[in-house]
């Protein structure tokens, strides 16, 4: 506030001349000039140091997370490798929104450390966990203190030995970082929240959309809440309510494409926007991992105890109430009856989920039963009969062979079932090498091979399908192919964009849809749909201890 200089007002007496006045001016009884000299020595002072006090420095934000879907359903196990972690300024680069010239990068100083992604597999090794966090930790204590953290995890990655990995992971972040800095976790809306996860984070969010095409969004959303209470000096929210709902799900029954998904995850956005509500989220659960915490979650952040705790039983209730109405988000059927139906069908092309295997759920992705199933149909043996594309198998020695034979070349060897035997033995292929692609990410080396009509494509390590350049770059042509089948559940927005007809093939694997088959042992019970008769559970929101006070 600057400060005031008041004038006191001549009396009557003055101004008549009645009593004689000094002829200067007074304040307070005192000649103005000798009263006023400090107070303009003090408004210069604070003129001057506003004019050169600098402005506050941007808060300081790491960033680290380890992100992956695995199913201990599956024989698989994932190695460190498979994170393709990145370290340093590197990880910036997987985030549009944080690029050099946008803003919110302008807005704090950032200290990524290590994130890693892997495709959905198995099991994560005991020594991949350890090796990743310690990294991570190793690079968190080089740049204290911190006033803000971005968490960026999947949620449903299942170590050997460990139950709950993101909540342990966050607990030791939490020791070196201490219990001050702000948190800020974005998960896959197909993630756990445990108790501990909820504690130990401050604002917490997931994704809206299945398929998740608004994955980056919900990131960009994490970090703006993250930088806006560092910003307004409101820190961490005074209430986080959370709901276990004992509902377990796969991702082919709830996507937000079709009701009710669609519906509930339509009222997320209007509860996080009311007044005294920081974010609200639903998470489905990862349905293929046996652990206590593998359920759905409701949890909404805020500093209005009435408005947070109110909006998180309204959607648990919502979510509650209509779970009897989630069904697949295509027609399901056999593969024999999915491949009748195809080669049948006029319309062009028809896609086949494989879902049981499916890698992009946490599939071992080289059961090879549904491939064996299509090359003993008779209408594939042929060379022109209908075309087909499967993608795809892994298979290292037939790629080797397919490297030493080249374009045009013929070869003949085992592919598949080399981690996931349990439904099938490897698949013998004998046929003409049509294409050859080296260098990808994830599958390494891909070959195409042609069996009968049957176009198979062979991968040196396995990779899901779900770009039309994945094809294209193959010199294959989905659009003009008859048949295309893909290890997935629900189809991607292209494959979906693509699809003329589709169906979803009721496949073994280790994220079988057949969750009654699967043999769950330490989920806990009575669980939606596996016990359809349990009564109604408690959904009082439960406010979960801050960080602070753990």
């Amino acid at each position: 506030m600057q400060p005031s200089i008041r004038f006191r007002p001549f009396s009557k007496e003055a101004k008549s001349g009645v009593k004689d006045q000094p002829k200067t001016t007074q304040w307070c009884g005192a000649p103005l000039l000798t009263r006023s000299l400090p107070l303009i020595f003090l408004l210069l002072s604070w003129i001057g140091s506003s004019c050169t006090q600098e402005p506050p420095a941007p808060p300081r934000i790491a960033i680290a997370g380890i992100a992956i879907e695995s199913s201990t359903f599956s024989p698989a196990q994932t190695n460190e490798e498979a994170f393709h972690a990145k370290t340093g300024a590197d990880v910036l680069t997987q985030y549009p929104f944080l690029s050099p010239d946008s803003l919110l990068r302008t807005k704090a100083e950032w200290f990524p450390t290590l994130q890693g992604h892997a495709l959905p597999g198995g099991i994560v090794t005991r020594e991949a966990y350890e090796s990743l966090v310690g990294k991570t930790l190793d690079m968190l204590r080089q740049n204290l203190p911190y006033d803000g953290l971005f968490f960026d995890i999947h949620g449903a990655m299942s170590v050997v030995g460990l139950d709950d990995p993101e909540g342990d992971m966050i607990a030791r972040i939490r020791e070196v970082i201490g219990k001050e800095t702000l948190i800020s976790t974005c998960m896959d809306l197909h993630g756990n929240v445990s108790q501990r996860l909820a504690e130990n984070t401050d604002l917490i969010t997931c994704y809206r959309m299945a398929p998740h095409e608004d994955e980056m969004d919900s990131k960009r959303r994490a970090v703006h809440n993250l930088i806006a209470r560092l910003e307004n000096g409101k820190g961490k929210p005074e209430f986080k309510a959370w709901i276990p709902v004992p509902i377990l799900l796969p991702g082919e029954k709830t996507s937000t494409r079709v009701e009710p998904g669609k519906s509930l995850y339509a009222e997320v956005a209007p509860a996080a926007a009311q007044e005294g509500v920081i974010d609200a989220a639903i998470w489905v659960g990862y349905a293929w991992a046996d652990e206590p915490r593998n359920h759905a979650v409701v949890m909404v952040t805020g500093d209005d105890r009435e408005q947070v705790t109110r909006a998180a039983e309204k959607l648990a209730r919502h979510f509650w109430e209509v779970r009897d109405q989630f069904e697949f988000v295509a027609p399901t059927a056999t593969l024999a009856e999915s491949l009748d139906m195809a080669v049948k069908s006029d319309k062009h092309p028809f896609l086949i989920s494989d879902m049981g295997d499916n890698p992009t759920a946490g599939g071992a992705g080289d059961v090879t039963w549904t491939l064996q199933e299509i090359l003993a149909r008779p209408e594939f043996r042929s060379a022109d009969g209908p075309s087909l594309v499967y993608a795809s198998i892994p298979g290292p020695e037939l790629v080797d062979q397919a490297l030493q034979a080249g374009i045009g070349g013929k070869v003949s060897a085992d592919a598949g079932a080399a981690v996931d035997h349990r439904y099938a033995p490897p698949v013998r292929l004998t046929g003409t090498v049509e294409a050859i692609r080296e260098g990808d990410l994830h599958a390494e080396v891909e070959v195409v091979v042609k069996v009968g009509s049957v176009h198979v494509i062979v991968t040196k390590k396995r990779k899901p399908y779900h770009l039309e350049s994945d094809f294209t770059n193959l010199g294959l042509n989905p659009r003009q192919t008859d048949i295309v089948v893909v290890k997935i559940g629900y189809l991607v927005p292209e494959l979906y964009n693509m699809r003329a007809g589709w169906i979803m093939a009721l496949t073994p694997g280790g994220v079988d849809q057949d969750l009654e088959r699967l043999g769950y042992k330490r989920i806990n019970r009575p669980m939606y749909p596996l016990d359809q008769d349990m009564a109604d559970p408690d959904l009082t929101a439960r406010l979960i201890k801050s960080s602070e006070e753990i």
